[in-house]
C-alpha cells in the first residue's frame, strides 16, 4: 500500500524538495523575529530583516546593534508578559442610543451638529497642515521648528523629534503622502549617534518610541517596527544597573563599560512612564525583555506605594540608587503626572490581566482625591475642582493652592479609570476637574489659562463656598491689586501658554466618555483663543502672557503641538468611532497604541 502512494522516484524527490523549499520560505517569511542579548558588540548588519509594505522605503539600520550589547546586570528569572485571554473590560466610550432617531427634528439637529463638527475639525486640520508645512520648509529633519525665525532647533538628541512625534497625527488626519515622506526619513535615523553626551530616556521613549509604535499600529509599515526595535534595544541599556532600576540620562559610553547606575534623584514621571511603550513593543515583537524592564520598575512602585509620607501617592523625587522614597513633595503636576496617568492605561493595555494596576490606580486616585484635589473659591461658586500640591515637610498654607496647566490631564485620568473600574465617583470627579480647567480658560480675556497660577482654596471641596473678595485682598496684601487677573485668581506664577495639550486632552476624554456636547463647545472656545493668540506667519508659537491679548511671542513650538494638542482638538470633532478609547490606549504624548483583543 505504501508503494502505491510514493509514485515514481524522480517525481517523489522533486515533490519532496519543493515541499521543503516552500516550508523554508514560509518559515523565514512569517516566523516572528527573535532578539537575543549576547556577548560582543558588532555593528548592525547593513541588510534589514524587515521589508516595507509596498513602498519604496529603504531601511538603514543604526550603526550599532544594541541587541547584541553585553548586559552586565542581566535580570534574574525574566518576567513574561501576562498570559491568558484579555478580559472583557467595561466600555469606556459613551454609547449613543437610537431612542430619538425617529423624530425628524432630532435628525435635523444631529445633521446640523455633524456639519458644525466637520467644519471645526477641518479648521484644526488646516492649522496642523500650516505648522507641518512650515516644519518641512524650514526645519526638516531637525527636532523642532522656531516659528518666528523659521529656523530649526535641537532639543531631543537630534533625531528629528517633530517628524517622529507627528507621524500618527499625519495618518489620523489623512495626510498619507506626508506620512510616507516622513517614514522614508525615519528609516534612515541612526539611534547610535546623537547630539549631546547623554539621552533623556523619558522624552525619547514617549516621543520617539511611542511615535514609532503608534505609527506602526496604524499603518503596519514594517520599517517603523524595525526602527522601534533598534531604539528599544538602545533604551534597554538604561535598565542595565545593579538593581535593574533605570537611569534618566543614558550614556552610551557608560553602557558599554557597564557603569550605568540608577539615579539618586529621579522623578516619578521619568521612571514610571516608560511602561506603555516598552510593553507594547513586547506585545508586537513577542520579546518579553522590554516588558520585563519596566515591570520591575512597576513592582518597585507597587511595593512602596503605601510606605511613603503620603500613603497611596509617590513623591515626585525618588532615589533609585538606594531604592528609597523619602521625599515629602507630592503632586499630580510636573515630575509626577504621567506616572499616575499610566496606571489605568496599563490596566487596559494588558487587557485587565494584571490586577496590581487596578489596585495601584484605586489607591493613588483615592489618595489624590483626599490630599491633592481642591475646590477653588470662584464667583458664582462653580462646582469645579483643581489639582494642587502637598509638601509634608513644610508648613502648609491652607488659604491658597497652586495649580499647573500640566495637572489638567487629571480629568482624563479619572474618567478613564472610572469607566474601566466601574467607579462612577471617579467619572464625577473627572467632570469637575475638567470643568475647572475649562473655567480657567474661559476666565482670561485671551481664553487661555496660564502655565501656573495660585487660587484661594475652599475648606471643603464638596460644600458651598461663597465668593468673598475680602479674603482675596487679605491673602494678597492690601496694596498688591490684581491687574489683568480675573476674579478667583490670587496671582499667575507663570503667565505663558506653551501650546500645551493637557486641558484639551481631558475635554477629549470627557466628550468620548459622556457624549455631552458641552465638551465640544468648550473645546471650540479654547481653540479660538489659542489660534488668535499663538498664530504666527509660519505656524504657532508660545505666548508670554495670557492675562492680556496680543502679548509677545517666544520663538518656540514644542513638538507636542503637532503630536498632542492639535490631535486632541481634531479628535474632539471627529466621529467617535475614530481612535475609540475601547480599542486604543494613548501614551502621554498622545500616541495611540492598540489594545489587545
Amino acid at each position: 500500500m505504501i508503494t502505491r502512494l510514493q509514485g515514481p522516484a524522480p517525481r517523489r524527490y522533486i515533490a519532496l524538495a519543493l515541499f521543503l523549499l516552500l516550508a523554508l520560505l514560509l518559515w523565514r517569511g512569517w516566523a516572528p523575529p527573535v532578539y537575543r542579548v549576547s556577548h560582543g558588540f558588532p555593528s548592525a548588519s547593513s541588510k534589514s530583516k524587515f521589508s516595507p509594505v509596498g513602498r519604496n522605503i529603504t531601511h538603514v539600520p543604526s550603526s550599532i546593534d544594541w541587541s547584541k550589547a553585553n548586559i552586565f546586570h542581566p535580570p534574574e528569572d525574566p518576567l513574561p508578559l501576562p498570559s491568558g485571554r484579555p478580559k472583557t473590560l467595561p466600555r469606556v466610550q459613551h454609547q449613543a442610543t437610537a431612542a430619538s432617531s425617529d423624530k425628524a427634528s432630532d435628525k435635523t439637529s444631529d445633521k446640523g451638529r455633524h456639519v458644525v463638527a466637520g467644519a471645526r475639525r477641518e479648521a484644526v486640520r488646516k492649522a496642523f497642515i500650516k505648522s507641518w508645512n512650515a516644519y518641512k520648509r524650514h526645519a526638516w529633519g531637525q527636532d523642532e521648528l522656531r516659528p518666528l525665525s523659521g529656523r530649526g532647533k535641537t532639543t531631543f538628541s537630534g533625531w528629528s523629534a517633530q517628524l517622529v512625534d507627528a507621524l500618527d497625527s499625519l495618518w489620523i488626519m489623512g495626510l498619507k503622502d506626508d506620512f510616507y515622506q516622513a517614514v522614508r526619513r525615519v528609516a534612515k535615523i541612526n539611534w547610535s549617534e546623537h547630539d549631546g553626551t547623554t539621552i533623556n530616556v523619558f522624552e525619547v521613549t514617549i516621543r520617539y518610541l511611542g511615535g514609532l509604535l503608534s505609527a506602526y499600529d496604524l499603518s503596519q509599515e514594517k520599517v517603523l517596527l524595525a526602527k522601534a526595535v533598534e531604539l528599544g534595544d538602545a533604551l534597554y541599556m538604561a535598565f542595565d544597573t545593579p538593581n535593574r532600576l533605570p537611569t534618566h540620562w543614558l550614556s552610551y559610553a557608560k553602557a558599554r563599560a557597564g557603569e550605568t547606575t540608577g539615579d539618586s534623584t529621579i522623578s516619578a514621571a521619568a521612571s514610571g512612564s516608560l511602561c506603555v511603550e516598552f510593553t507594547r513593543l513586547s506585545q508586537i515583537t513577542g520579546n518579553a525583555k522590554y516588558y520585563d524592564a519596566t515591570e520591575r520598575v512597576k513592582r518597585f512602585f507597587h511595593d512602596h506605594q503605601n510606605h511613603t509620607k503620603a500613603p497611596g501617592l509617590w513623591p515626585w523625587d525618588l532615589d533609585f540608587r538606594r531604592g528609597r522614597v523619602d521625599n515629602g513633595f507630592f503632586t499630580f503636576g510636573a515630575g509626577a503626572d504621567s506616572q499616575y496617568e499610566y496606571l489605568p492605561k496599563m490596566y487596559a493595555l494588558l487587557g485587565g490581566l494584571d490586577p496590581q494596576y487596578a489596585d495601584m490606580t484605586a489607591a493613588a486616585l483615592d489618595a489624590g482625591r483626599d490630599l491633592l484635589l481642591f475646590k477653588p473659591m470662584t464667583p458664582g461658586d462653580k462646582d469645579i475642582l483643581m489639582a494642587g500640591n502637598m509638601d509634608v515637610s513644610a508648613e502648609q498654607r491652607d488659604a491658597e493652592a497652586s495649580m499647573q496647566h500640566l495637572t489638567c490631564f487629571a480629568g482624563g485620568m479619572y474618567a478613564l479609570a472610572g469607566k474601566l473600574m466601574r467607579r462612577q465617583d471617579y467619572v464625577h470627579l473627572a467632570a469637575r476637574l475638567t470643568a475647572g480647567c475649562v473655567w480657567a480658560y474661559d476666565s482670561f480675556e485671551t481664553n487661555i489659562m496660564p502655565e501656573s497660577s495660585t487660587l484661594y482654596k475652599c475648606k471643603d471641596m464638596n460644600a458651598p463656598c461663597p465668593y468673598n473678595e475680602a479674603l482675596f485682598t487679605t491673602a494678597m496684601g492690601a496694596s498688591t491689586g490684581r491687574p489683568h487677573l480675573p476674579e478667583g485668581f490670587l496671582r499667575t506664577d507663570d503667565t505663558r501658554y506653551m501650546l500645551r495639550p493637557e486641558a484639551i486632552e481631558s475635554v477629549f476624554y470627557m466628550w468620548r466618555v459622556t457624549g455631552d456636547a458641552v465638551w465640544r463647545d468648550a473645546a471650540w472656545r479654547m481653540w479660538e483663543g489659542i489660534v488668535k493668540e499663538t498664530e504666527t506667519e509660519l505656524a504657532f508659537a508660545t505666548v508670554t502672557d495670557v492675562t492680556r491679548q496680543g502679548s509677545r511671542k517666544e520663538d518656540a513650538m514644542e513638538t507636542f503641538w503637532l503630536a498632542e494638542t492639535t490631535k486632541y482638538f481634531y479628535l474632539v470633532f471627529e466621529d467617535e468611532d475614530v481612535m475609540s478609547l475601547d480599542e486604543w490606549v494613548f501614551n502621554t504624548e498622545a500616541h495611540p497604541v492598540k489594545r489587545p483583543v
